[in-house]
């Protein structure tokens, strides 16, 4: 088994391959990239178990066959070459790698291919085309309020729910909910399941800008596909609490303020909070929000006022700094209205201005006075 290859876009590939590599792999050969060659095309395969990565790219060949080569060397050697062809043989009888470059010879030892675990296959799915930004937009907007409770695995995903029409991910971690809606997908499914953020992570960061995406899924999987590229992930086996029912409904005063000119004002305030609480306190009425935070243990304080347009009854309510950075930080719309009713019920934050097809809706539980 031979072929030639440009670096660059080898090193390429398997970059897009590497998140699904784990550092304290389960088994030695998951260690490793899968290098099957059919024919003029290579197929890099990379899993940790619970994501499979394989991308597809055209290389100058002799043949077929399979071997596991050793991701961190291959990615450090290739990483070190300026861009050229290289190219890849290998003894068939031991499994030996050679690379050879412009520069010399390099011998590595890889293992036999046919060990490497099965990559599961998209059988018996469900099919669901998203433009690459639906998809890449839904994630980004939830995947910073999953949680990393080990005790709550449900929790520790994004929760897809596809309606026919519409596509819903929503993220909680108890503290916070971020739920996002998409209208204007063609589906004839209805179906939910959730999806481990570390997968989502790599999906994420592998997305190109523009293009679609076909996600197909069955009780245990979900596949994703685009371009050269394929994601199988294994799903979260647990029930998805009912994020709807801490939804409040009732929320009489609204707070409605500029964006970025909270975002600045929180992320000043939260250097004198209290680090373990990270609480601030909203004082709004007559339109004039004021924040401030204390640590008392440090007798640090921060005060600030900001003009915003409120309709209610005087309010005090305390909330976590770095919650509400983090949700402030995915929208991008100029203005936010924070939706409330008292002190020891959830607040709601949504962007005063939606584009077309699209809603979110995030909730930030209160953090209670002294506490």
């Amino acid at each position: 088994m031979k072929f030639t290859v440009s670096s660059a876009s080898l090193l390429r590939e398997l970059q897009k391959a590497a998140g699904a590599i784990a550092s304290n792999a389960s088994m030695p050969i998951l260690e490793d990239f899968l290098f099957e060659i059919d024919g003029d095309t290579l197929h890099i395969t990379a899993s940790d178990l619970e994501t499979t990565i394989r991308c597809s790219m055209s290389v100058q060949s002799d043949g077929k066959g399979k071997v596991a080569i050793p991701a961190r060397i291959l990615l450090d050697t290739l990483k070190a070459l300026p861009e050229q062809p290289v190219t890849i043989a290998v003894n068939e009888d031991n499994f030996g790698v050679e690379i050879t470059s412009s520069f010399g010879k390099y011998r590595l030892a890889g293992e036999d291919g046919e060990d490497y675990p099965t990559v599961p296959q998209p059988d018996e799915v469900d099919r669901v085309v998203l433009g690459n930004e639906v998809l890449s937009r839904g994630i980004s907007r939830t995947l910073f309020a999953t949680s990393n409770d080990e005790l709550r695995p449900a929790m520790n995903g994004v929760f897809f729910e596809v309606d026919f029409s519409s596509i819903t991910f929503v993220a909680t971690d108890a503290h916070k909910l971020v739920k996002y809606t998409f209208s204007g997908i063609e589906s004839q499914v209805s179906a939910s399941f959730i999806v481990p953020k570390k997968s989502l992570n790599l999906l994420k960061n592998d997305l190109p800008a523009d293009g679609e995406v076909t996600m197909s899924f069955n009780r245990t999987n979900v596949f994703f596909s685009f371009d050269n590229t394929h994601f199988a992930v294994r799903l979260i086996d647990a029930r998805y609490p009912d994020y709807q029912a801490v939804i409040p409904v009732e929320n009489p005063n609204k707070l409605t303020v500029n964006r970025q000119d909270l975002l600045s004002s929180l992320k000043r305030i939260a250097i004198y909070a209290n680090k373990t609480t990270n609480q601030v306190m909203f004082s709004i009425a007559n339109d004039s929000l004021t924040i401030s935070t204390q640590d008392l243990d440090f007798s640090n304080e921060a005060t600030e006022q900001l003009p915003c347009t409120y309709e209610g009854e005087p309010l005090e309510i305390g909330f976590n700094a770095k919650f509400l950075i983090e949700m402030l930080s995915v929208l991008d719309s100029e203005e936010v209205r924070m939706e409330l009713s008292n002190p020891t019920r959830a607040g709601i934050l949504v962007p005063v201005e939606q584009p077309e097809n699209e809603s979110i809706l995030m909730l930030v539980m209160p953090v209670m006075l002294g506490v």
